[in-house]
């Protein structure tokens, strides 16, 4: 009896062995995938921003836990399930969809560019697809709105290429690490985020020495006062500029998912363009890495600003009608 209960106990432990190795596993092969698509963690996070500005200060923090929990659902509920089920049954439905995806984000950012150049075109092209709501409430839905749309498109990005860096492994480990790589990233992406929209208000408060700033020592004072005084001053150039880089990493985005989509339907012309491109900005000493990464990235953004301003008068004079008809009285 008790040689029993020691192979059964043998048994437990060497089942509990197996299993924290493949915690183990699940966790590396996550922080790999995820390392992987650091560069467009790094768009989201420089996109979502925008889509808080303008709004009063209570209702910062609310719009990025709305956005959020968005993003969740659309990774763990919708792209997760969606991803597996494309690898194992229609593999070749993946490179189109992402490519949908990629002309949506340069249509995006080419609105954008379009409103900062031309601005009465773009207000002609926004009465003609449908003006932005008035009413604040109104304005924060549809802000919300479009903001886990853009999600929708970089998670799906993010999520194919950590499922491209997962090797040969079971449903189950598989569904675990892309499940791990959305939440951490979630968390990472709307953490900093909301650090950033609420940079101003601890400014403020470190400025008047409330909060955390009344109980420091009276010599550090000062210097917490000349912090929130700059947190202060620094954040709305700041974020103008976070808005520029989040419209660039649209279109970059974007552009690079259609030089990959058209790269695999065997029109690699473009992608040899920026690869060479690359190489060539790449030879400089010293700070070649940098300059072909901003070289590709460049190539990349330039098409999808072609691609993004090509798709503005097909989207007013064609989709939008359509949606119009379709919708329901």
């Amino acid at each position: 009896m008790s040689t029993g209960l020691i192979a059964l106990l043998d048994d437990v432990v060497a089942l509990a062995k197996v299993a924290a190795a493949s915690l183990d596993d699940v966790a590396f092969q996550a922080g790999k995938a995820g390392a992987k698509a650091a560069g467009v963690v790094i768009d989201d996070a420089a996109v979502t921003p925008r889509y808080v500005v303008g709004f009063a200060a209570s209702r910062e923090i609310p719009i990025v836990k709305r956005i959020a929990l968005g993003s969740l659902k659309n990774k763990l509920l919708i792209l997760l399930p969606v991803a597996l089920a494309l690898s194992l049954l229609a593999p070749w439905a993946i490179t189109p969809l992402l490519m949908l995806g990629g002309a949506f984000l340069c249509y995006e950012g080419a609105e954008k560019v379009l409103e900062a150049i031309r601005p009465h075109a773009a207000h002609a092209h926004e009465a003609a697809v449908g003006a932005a709501p008035a009413d604040p409430l109104a304005l924060e839905e549809a802000r919300v709105a479009g903001a886990i749309k853009t999600d929708f498109i970089l998670s799906a990005e993010i999520m194919a290429i950590a499922l491209s860096t997962i090797p040969e492994s079971g449903f189950v480990a598989q569904a675990a690490i892309l499940a791990v790589v959305g939440i951490g990233i979630t968390i990472v992406v709307y953490g900093t985020v909301a650090l950033i929209v609420k940079a101003d208000d601890a400014g403020v408060a470190l400025a008047r020495e409330e909060g955390v700033a009344l109980r420091l020592p009276a010599a550090l004072r000062p210097l917490a006062r000349a912090l929130g005084r700059s947190l202060v001053k620094g954040m709305p150039p700041f974020l103008t500029l976070l808005s520029i880089v989040g419209t660039a990493a649209m279109v970059w985005v974007g552009g690079g998912i259609l030089i990959h989509g058209l790269e695999e339907f065997g029109l690699a012309g473009p992608a040899h363009w920026s690869h060479d491109l690359a190489a060539a900005a790449g030879t400089m000493p010293g700070i070649g890495g940098a300059l072909g990464w901003l070289a590709g990235a460049a190539f990349a953004g330039v098409v999808g600003l072609a691609a993004g301003f090509l798709l503005i008068p097909v989207v007013e004079r064609v989709l939008a009608p359509l949606a119009k008809r379709l919708r329901p009285a």
